[in-house]
């Protein structure tokens, strides 16, 4: 396996209603083969729903034996910041955010620490609904998930 083969994400989550009926999104590029993989939930939200995403798509690529080295896109700027800029600060103040209060969706931020730590991530927002293909891809996933419940 090429170590320095690199697997490109896309991930969406959503729901309607917050919380409300949702489902999660993601598509993985490798070897110019597109891998997706969607489910969702009767009562979540949407925050829940991009974490589960995120989540999926790094325990599929460990599932299959794909390199640990990875794009994640997603128009999600909770999931970005979280995992980039915020958990460090979370994690220093025992899971509490800037206001003192407790870190809402923290058993989902651990497991996603967990498997980020495994990984060489590289972390890009794309905006959401403007034409990107892979995106608009996850979103209509999502759509058929939310639409089961």
């Amino acid at each position: 396996m090429n170590t320095e083969e690199s697997i490109t994400i896309y991930t969406d989550g959503g729901c309607t209603g917050n919380p409300g009926p949702g489902g999660w999104a993601c598509v993985l590029l490798t070897g110019g083969v597109e891998h997706h993989f969607s489910g969702g939930d009767a009562e979540t939200t949407n925050n829940r729903m991009e974490m589960t995403a995120v989540i999926t798509a790094l325990e599929r690529i460990k599932e299959m034996g794909l390199p640990l080295k990875a794009q994640i896109y997603t128009d999600s700027q909770y999931v970005k910041n979280g995992l980039t800029v915020w958990i460090h600060g979370w994690i220093r103040n025992g899971w509490k955010t800037a206001a003192k209060k407790p870190v809402k969706n923290k058993e989902l931020w651990i497991q996603m620490k967990e498997l980020c730590d495994q990984f060489e991530l590289s972390w890009n927002w794309v905006k959401g609904h403007s034409g990107d293909k892979y995106n608009e891809l996850c979103d209509s996933l999502v759509e058929k998930e939310r639409l089961k419940f």
